[in-house]
């Protein structure tokens, strides 16, 4: 196929150029009727294709011509069979996979660090999780990825799964072993299902992780808009193979898809699609030799460091995404929030992610060589030693904390109820302080990175509460629960 094609967006050009006079949504008439300010913000071009689903405007519900096109090509330099545009992001990716893939009552390996939109899969579907853990980096304070050691257990103490589902690369940028892990799958009849949010561009560029597409998943989700060029909230869902009916996929996307798709947004994904295919190894050479550069100086600042390939002798790490700079400020003295607001309020700098000891900074096709210099400018002014104070400085949470050994990550936590029955029990709320022994009712998931502590369904632990609790105190947000500020919890009503 002709890959410098962009046969949506063209498609959206050609009613424009036409000069058809619409009578239908949005309402605002391709910005007539927008507010003033607003309008010349975003630009007339953009509210001018901003459309609804007609004829000469395919449907992505129902692609017959230019959407059937654009995924065509994107299937084809993915290297999928099928490939589907998603405009909730991998988010509504994680759900369509449990949702074709698992009926009530299945049981499916996960690992414990996946992203919670996993779990809302889990609610919808029915499904039964079987926890895989993830090999614990107690020097970095993170989790990596599943071992195939790890998949090889589930697979022979549960032979009733029905499918595996990986989270590769991590928020980190560590990579699981896809090729092992997908011949055992395969090999037990198993379906293979990977959330490949954060390795859009892998496809594209000898130097990065292998892909899950490459490796044969069923089914695998990208976030084109993490690390290459379409709008937020864009994302892509690949299919491969015969093990996945078709039909039934098909059918669940219509379900979870919004029949008023933001259509500027499906471009981008068609535009960014033609952009790898035709420029992606030179725009990612560029990218990541300014990411390894970045890295290097970095790691020659004392009191920081910024992991590289030396890691990939540690459990868990197979291969890494060498786009992704992450930091460890801890001998700093810092935890990674303060370390993240210092950078906003201090060098005008944002990260994409902080974590009790780290940070995350994303190298991408649009990282400038100008921007790469400030951030290690701004890492070497944090650590001088005779750094101004200020209301940022460190708080000593790390010195306090780290001496009493308080800082392992908490364990799995017992499963009590499938996270669907838990989710829609009859509930109430209790102090969180006092809440161990009792049954969670929602999610509670540090963000970023979005990765439940725990989840309905399962018990919470009195090493999970005082675990929330630093977090909460050294300055993490919390997402999922009733209670932004976790005072009180809602668990799963005694009898």
């Amino acid at each position: 196929m002709d890959q410098s094609k962009t046969p949506y967006f063209q498609a959206l050009l050609d009613y424009v150029e036409a000069g058809v006079l619409p009578f239908h949504t949005p309402g605002h008439v391709q910005g007539v009727g927008m507010d003033l300010a607003f309008r010349e913000f975003i630009g007339d071009n953009y509210c001018s294709i901003d459309l609804t689903p007609m004829p000469g405007i395919d449907d992505l519900l129902q692609p017959l011509e230019s959407i059937k096109e654009a995924q065509e090509l994107a299937a084809e330099a993915y290297g999928a069979d099928n490939t589907f545009f998603l405009v909730n992001g991998s988010t509504s990716g994680n759900q369509c996979m449990m949702m074709t893939a698992l009926n009530p009552g299945d049981k499916i390996a996960v690992p414990r660090n996946s992203h919670k939109s996993m779990l809302g899969g889990l609610v919808m579907s029915g499904a039964e999780p079987v926890y895989m853990p993830p090999a614990v980096d107690e020097e970095l304070h993170m989790d990596h990825c599943v071992t195939p050691d790890t998949v090889a257990r589930a697979l022979e103490e549960h032979p009733d799964l029905k499918a595996v589902y990986l989270v590769s690369p991590t928020y980190y940028g560590v990579c699981a072993d896809l090729a092992s892990i997908e011949r055992m799958v395969h090999a037990a009849g198993k379906l293979l299902l990977v959330d490949e949010a954060w390795g859009p561009h892998f496809q594209f560029h000898p130097d990065l992780p292998l892909s899950a597409t490459q490796a044969r998943a069923d089914l695998c989700i990208n976030s084109t808009h993490k690390m290459l060029s379409a709008f937020s909230q864009c994302a892509m869902l690949h299919q491969i193979g015969d093990r996945v009916p078709l039909d039934r996929l098909k059918a669940v996307l219509k379900m979870f898809l919004s029949t008023s798709p933001n259509l500027p947004m499906v471009a981008s994904l068609d535009v960014a699609r033609k952009q790898m295919a035709t420029e992606g190894e030179t725009l990612l050479t560029r990218t990541i030799d300014l990411a390894n550069e970045t890295r290097a100086r970095i790691n020659r600042i004392g009191g920081l460091y910024c992991f590289g390939p030396e890691l990939k002798e540690r459990p868990g790490v197979f291969d890494l995404d060498p786009t992704k700079i992450a930091v460890t400020v801890k001998d700093l003295g810092y935890t990674g929030y303060e370390a993240s607001e210092l950078l906003r309020h201090r060098y005008n700098i944002q990260v994409e992610l902080a974590d009790l000891f780290n940070v995350v900074a994303l190298v991408t096709i649009g990282t400038t060589s100008a921007a790469a210099d400030r951030l290690v400018f701004a890492f070497e002014e944090l650590a001088r030693e005779d750094r101004p104070l200020d209301m940022y400085a460190p708080s000593g949470i790390l010195d306090r904390r780290l001496s009493r050994g308080s800082y392992r990550l908490p364990g799995i936590p017992p499963m009590r109820m499938l996270p669907r029955d838990a989710f829609l029990a009859s509930t109430e709320f209790v102090p969180f302080r006092t809440s161990a022994g009792r049954i969670c009712a929602e999610t509670i998931s540090p963000y970023p990175p979005g990765i439940p502590v725990i989840s309905p369904g399962e018990e919470l632990t009195q090493a999970i509460v005082d675990y929330l609790r630093l977090e909460i105190k050294a300055g993490v947000r919390i997402q999922g629960t009733y209670d932004d500020e976790l005072k009180v919890v809602r668990v799963v009503k005694e009898p």
